[in-house]
């Protein structure tokens, strides 16, 4: 098929009665996009805001602040023929977006991961959309069919071949070409500068990176598939032991994700979720978990220590912490220095930190782990994953979940904007408190 530049584009008849620019293919007529596209561009200079934005503190200043902007942009590009163009339909704000865009970190420049990122960006990756047109080499998906996005920018995306180790084995998240290719560097959609994402009208995706949705699951359920895939992940490849003691620290979408793959996969453990805002404990508890308020650290490691059994002991100074623990798992979704100190103060004798979150390095006292014998383990995005004795990606394993009636994450989809809604979006995360925000989306139908 013809690229979107090339000279056989004919103008068409869009649904809405307007024309634009077509190609008649096997498929029938194929849209192609309008030439400037309506999306949120990071990496500009910050927009001019007044009054209560221009006065706020904390995260909603830092809103005020942040380099991102609406702007019209050119129509995405096919890089390859095994390349297509999707519609958004909905797009999922990811824990690392909103702390990219509300520049929650300390900027002390020592970050590994910006050595495989490019800018600007169109941030967005977890995107349901519907497939625009599609290269020549492209099978096995149509335009208007309905797709969710992989967004990993393995050897497939790149057209490196042969595929390297961790991509042959489905490890694409630590794929070893995020720097080679036919892209610029990025690990995933929305942090490529050739890969831009979902916080846009269109958004490019190689044949790789799209999953069918089927037609008896609503787009507000498929745009949970992301957040549910990274818990999949993290649990199933650092398991409870059966009638095990775990504990899943926060209750975003991430938390609230681990709670349902723990409660569908694993149901005889017994689980507690340490949690910040009431919006995400009523949840939390509606999915069977004890509730921790995190507020206090001190707090959490007692009442961890009296609800799982551990035995406290009682240093010279700073917190408590168990021997004999009794906490076989904790699921990390939060990452912060101090999260990991209690995580590791409440653990058994060798149990497991699996860290899902990532949130600026400080420092923590840490004896415990070597002390107890911990085993402390990254768990980074997701691919393709075994459960239940079955191997495939971990979209059709969520897909397949939900169909089966195990999976119920829809109340988790508390607020959706649109595009240019993009700072109320973001400032009802910054005070989640106040807006009882969990995932928050664009909706772009």
């Amino acid at each position: 098929m013809a690229s979107p530049d090339h000279p056989e584009w004919q103008r068409v008849v869009r649904r809405d009665g307007r024309t634009s620019p077509g190609l008649l293919s096997g498929h029938g007529w194929i849209e192609r996009p309008e030439t400037d596209v309506k999306a949120l561009v990071f990496g500009v200079e910050p927009e001019q805001v007044t009054g209560d934005e221009q006065a706020a503190s904390g995260l909603a200043g830092n809103l005020a602040a942040t380099p991102m902007g609406l702007r019209e942009i050119d129509a995405p590009s096919l890089p390859g023929d095994d390349w297509m163009v999707l519609r958004t339909r909905l797009c999922g704000i990811c824990g690392s977006d909103a702390k990219q865009v509300l520049m929650d970190y300390e900027d002390d420049g020592d970050n590994a991961m910006t050595a495989l990122i490019s800018f600007p960006q169109v941030l967005g990756h977890e995107v349901v959309a519907t497939v625009e047109y599609v290269g020549a080499d492209v099978d096995g998906v149509a335009p208007g069919q309905r797709v969710l996005l992989y967004p990993s920018l393995g050897c497939g995306p790149r057209g490196i071949d042969p595929v390297c180790p961790a991509c042959a084995a489905g490890d694409f998240s630590i794929c070893h070409h995020f720097t080679d290719g036919r892209l610029a560097a990025g690990i995933h959609t929305g942090n490529s500068s050739d890969a831009t994402g979902g916080f846009a009208e269109f958004l490019p995706a190689h044949r790789s990176m799209v999953v069918p949705v089927p037609d008896d699951v609503d787009d507000e359920v498929a745009v949970l598939a992301d957040p549910f895939s990274v818990a999949l992940h993290a649990v199933t490849r650092n398991p409870p032991p059966a009638d095990g003691t775990v504990v899943v620290y926060g209750a975003g979408a991430l938390g609230l994700s681990t709670l349902a793959v723990l409660a569908a996969l694993y149901p005889s453990v017994h689980i507690a979720a340490v949690v910040r805002w009431e919006a995400q404990a009523r949840l939390a508890a509606a999915m069977g978990a004890e509730v921790v308020d995190s507020d206090d650290p001190l707090t959490v490691v007692g009442t961890l220590a009296g609800w799982s059994g551990g035995r406290l002991q009682h240093p010279w100074g700073g917190l408590p912490f168990t021997h004999p623990g009794a906490v076989d798992v904790v699921y990390d979704t939060i990452g912060s220095a101090e999260t990991i100190e209690v995580a590791i103060r409440v653990l058994a004798g060798r149990g497991t930190l699996a860290q899902m979150g990532v949130s600026s390095p400080a420092r923590f006292e840490w004896t415990p782990w070597y002390f107890k014998e911990l085993r402390l383990v990254g768990s980074n995005a997701f691919g393709v994953e075994e459960v239940e004795g079955v191997r495939r990606h971990a979209f059709d394993h969520y897909l397949a979940l939900v169909r089966d009636g195990r999976v119920d994450l829809r109340p988790m989809l508390t607020h959706t904007f649109p595009l240019d809604g993009w700072r109320q979006a973001f400032g009802a995360l910054a005070d989640q408190g106040r807006s009882g925000a969990v995932k928050v989306a664009f909706d772009l139908r």
